[in-house]
């Protein structure tokens, strides 16, 4: 069994362990002609100025925002379409609208951002398009920051929420049917058995799902923030988090300190979360704690 686990362990010391040496960058200021450790140390001169610029809270702001409505409302709509979808009856039906609902989830973000872009393009989108023919003003979305907090989020919730809901509804499948058979000969009408049945028994589901989110919650959604909002820096402001930044840094700035800094900061910050959140779980419940 050991032998079993042998491929998983060289995988994350490969992808995950080794390449933590770069931690490093975050306190030098990297030169290009030289190596990593013959780099001027600056000590935390790079998270200085993060913190100094201004950047780091907007950032903190927009990752941790976008991630707690992704999670909060990604996880109420997912209960609920699960438990629609395991109350039909109709088999066939049942199917078709899980494989409707999963489907978005294997369109990549590139082919996303072709159908977002014809859909707000200012000269020929879709949108624009039928405004004109209404004898409408026609709307410029990608000059409007406040505007992509609700697309992004819609997008995400419409290209994840099959997914989502998968999950939730074999936690369903895995309820025992004795407990709705005794509820339906107590008298429990349907919104009763889910009430009392139904979400009860999603708990623990709910919880290590929220803790394993809790986990990555300082990291963002690269490739959806990165395709649908690109270069545009008018909608920096309210689209732009720590993984966008960090890529600019590198590709435009070369900033390796820089962006090495966000990283650590980062993943210290979502360290931290989920360690406080589990440690309160545990003293709540111990049973739906981690560890």
């Amino acid at each position: 069994m050991f032998l079993m686990l042998l491929p998983a362990i060289v995988f994350f010391l490969i992808n995950s362990y080794i390449p933590m040496v770069g931690i490093y960058y975050a306190f030098v200021r990297f030169d290009f002609n030289t190596s990593l450790f013959n780099s001027q140390f600056v000590g935390l001169e790079n998270f200085k100025f993060l913190w100094k610029s201004g950047a780091l809270g907007r950032l903190t702001l927009n990752t941790f925002g976008y991630n707690l409505a992704f999670i909060v409302i990604g996880n109420m709509l997912a209960i609920t379409c699960a438990i629609l979808v395991s109350e039909l009856r109709i088999k066939w039906l049942k199917k078709l609208t899980q494989s409707i609902m999963f489907l978005p989830y294997f369109i990549s973000f590139v082919i996303l951002s072709v159908i977002v872009y014809n859909m707000f393009n200012y000269e020929t989108g879709f949108l624009n398009t039928m405004l004109k023919t209404f004898h409408m003003e026609p709307v410029d979305m990608y000059s409007k920051p406040i505007m992509w907090v609700f697309l992004i989020i819609i997008f995400y919730l419409w290209k994840n929420l099959g997914y989502s809901m998968v999950i939730y509804l074999a936690a369903i499948t895995g309820i025992s049917e004795e407990y709705y058979e005794a509820a339906k000969i107590d008298g429990a009408n349907i919104f009763q058995r889910i009430w009392f049945i139904t979400l009860p028994m999603l708990k623990s589901t709910f919880v290590m799902l929220l803790l394993f989110a809790l986990g990555s919650i300082m990291k963002g959604q690269f490739d959806l923030f990165y395709q649908l909002v690109g270069n545009n820096g008018l909608l920096y402001n309210t689209t732009d988090i720590l993984d966008t930044y960090v890529y600019r840094s590198l590709k435009v700035t070369f900033e390796m300190g820089m962006a090495t800094a966000a990283g650590v900061y980062q993943s210290v910050f979502g360290f931290v979360l989920i360690m406080t959140v589990n440690y309160i779980i545990r003293k709540v419940n111990d049973e739906y704690a981690l560890f």
